[in-house]
């Protein structure tokens, strides 16, 4: 089983590997370049390793800055889901995967800042030391060039009394290492899920300081810092012969005095490209905003959700898509993603909004839910929507089995997917899905209503059409209260249960998983099985534990595919 699930999960690590690998590459082969390059020997005497290790690290930064802002590229990923032939099968699971390799890849990040920030304060200290009595030699020699006018210098610290803390706040590279240094902690320590938990908006802001932080990135390396040996100076200097003539450089026609320039910046050709990219999202983005959104429908549930139902032109969607919703008399800055619970038949789209934050809550008052009174069409707020955007769920018809797993309000996007499915059974009698296990598990009794409604639909049409095993559905509920268990128990014997008014009855407490998925494999002996889930992140772990433990190892066996929703 082990053994299926490596193969099955191998091109995740192989894209992990190729990511690693490149990393390394790039690393190893600067570091060497560095350390062997003539027209950086006379740098090295003064600096040592930590020449090599400050811009081997500045490679990877650039690589990684480039690869950052292509997984939050929403357009770009719904693009390749959508319409391109390369993202078949596996290839497509991976697009899955985009903010995962958004957090790796800051990850990378972090690390080679944290080494390439040490390794020139180190420099810089060397820098400093070089001038100071106690150099003597070659270094000594080095460290004084410079001091006639006009005259080239390889050091840029000029005096041993020089404040290393006054270079980085008086030089260019200094300034905007110290301000790409404090962005990017702002924006990871504010991306921790404790921050997004109690503050959306506050990681929403703080993520935007990546405008400052590019900016600054793309002229770190005006200031020209590291200085290096120029090709005319080497053609007359010859560092072989010369380095130990250092008392003559400036009598011997063998050896004229070295000339030094900095090195190139070249961090803005790595990033162009994919900033180029953003700033096309971001024009998109602005395209959508201008568009007029029409709000058709306004429905407050109990246990504080939102419905509205809305309409713009040329909208086109898919069942479990997103979009991102901006409210301009809430904020200007903050969009945030909601599923779309409509399915793409019906002649409007539409979202379930619960409060849980100051946001979600101010958009509830605007819109006159949550028991105030009923505002009336010209008095609503504008809304902007940006989408749709593609994710996992639009998956599930390619599977003959699929299993979909919500917790909480995680079920909006199976709304989308159960009502499409309804509306596909009357049009498309013959779809490749066969099966289709629902389960829901929830703390609230009062968040079934505006469900169950969804549900008796599917419940009747299947049983109309003689497929009332087509959807299978369990209803989990893990909280209630003793006057309410006293109510279950005189209506246990009812043909309805009780809470949804389904003939499916309600479950109490969690689902036993490991009696599901091992039923499920019984039932599908040789079926690939998609499984897809919206909810919290252990939840998604034993889900994740039990597509694992339940795939065959054999390839004519049952097999799980496993598919978390993610914005």
């Amino acid at each position: 089983v082990m053994a299926f699930w490596i193969l099955n999960e191998s091109l995740s690590i192989l894209l992990g590997l190729s990511w690693l690998g490149v990393n390394l590459y790039l690393f190893i082969d600067t570091f060497s370049w560095y350390e062997e390059e003539e027209s950086f020997l006379y740098t090295r005497v003064i600096l040592g390793s930590t020449l090599a290790w400050a811009r081997a690290s500045a490679v990877c930064l650039n690589f990684n800055c480039m690869l950052i802002l292509l997984p939050i590229s929403r357009n770009l990923i719904s693009f390749m889901r959508g319409t391109s032939t390369c993202c078949r099968g596996p290839w497509r699971r991976q697009l899955d995967k985009n903010l995962k390799f958004h957090k790796l890849v800051a990850y990378g990040i972090a690390i080679n800042a944290t080494i390439h920030i040490v390794a020139h304060l180190c420099n810089l200290e060397r820098y400093r030391w070089s001038q100071s009595t106690e150099a003597e030699g070659l270094l000594a020699a080095l460290a004084k060039l410079g001091k006639t006018p006009n005259e080239s210098y390889l050091n840029p610290i000029r005096t041993f009394h020089t404040n290393t803390i006054t270079v980085l706040l008086t030089t260019i590279a200094g300034v905007t290492g110290l301000i790409i240094s404090l962005a990017f902690i702002l924006i990871m320590t504010s991306s921790t899920e404790f921050i997004r938990q109690v503050s959306y908006e506050l990681f929403w802001y703080t993520h935007h300081v990546f405008i400052i932080f590019f900016v600054s990135l793309a002229i770190h390396g005006a200031g020209r810092i590291v200085r290096g040996q120029t090709p005319e100076s080497q053609l007359l200097h010859n560092v072989t012969f010369c380095k130990d003539r250092y008392a003559q450089w400036q009598t011997a026609a063998q050896c004229p005095t070295p000339q030094f320039s900095g090195k190139e910046p070249s961090a803005w050709k790595w990033v162009l490209g994919p900033v180029v990219l953003y700033t096309c999202e971001r024009i998109i983005r602005f395209w959508r905003f201008r568009q007029e959104v029409v709000i058709t429908k306004v429905v407050s549930h109990p246990s504080g959700v939102l419905e509205l139902h809305m309409k713009k032109r040329n909208f086109k969607m898919a069942p479990g898509q997103y979009v991102l919703i901006q409210c301009p008399s809430i904020s200007w800055l903050e969009w945030h993603p909601f599923t779309l619970t409509s399915a793409p038949e019906e002649n409007f789209f539409s979202v379930h909004i619960r409060v849980a934050g100051d946001w979600t809550e101010a958009l509830c008052k605007a819109f006159g839910a949550g028991g105030q009174a009923r505002k009336e069409s010209w008095s609503l707020p504008r809304l902007a929507v940006d989408g749709p955007f593609g994710t996992a769920l639009t998956d599930v018809f390619h599977y003959p089995v699929s299993v979909c797993v919500a917790a909480g309000i995680g079920v909006t996007p199976f709304a989308s997917l159960l009502k499409s499915i309804w509306y596909r059974c009357e049009s498309h009698p013959q779809l490749k899905l066969s099966k289709v296990y629902f389960y829901w598990i929830c703390r609230d009794p009062r968040a079934f209503e505006w469900f169950a409604d969804l549900l008796l639909s599917l419940e009747t049409l299947m049983s109309e059409r003689g497929k009332a095993h087509f959807l299978s559905y369990h209803i989990f509920l893990t909280n209630w209260d003793e006057n309410q268990a006293v109510h279950i128990a005189l209506h246990w014997d009812a043909n309805t249960d009780v809470i949804t008014g389904l003939k499916q009855k309600t479950f109490y407490g969690r689902p036993d998983w490991n009696h599901e998925f091992r039923q499920m494999a019984y039932t599908h002996p040789s079926s690939n099985i998609g499984v897809f889930f919206c909810g919290p992140k252990a939840l998604s772990k034993t889900l994740q534990r039990m597509c694992r433990l339940y795939s065959s190892a054999d390839p004519r066996g049952v097999h799980f595919y496993y598919h978390k929703e993610s914005f």
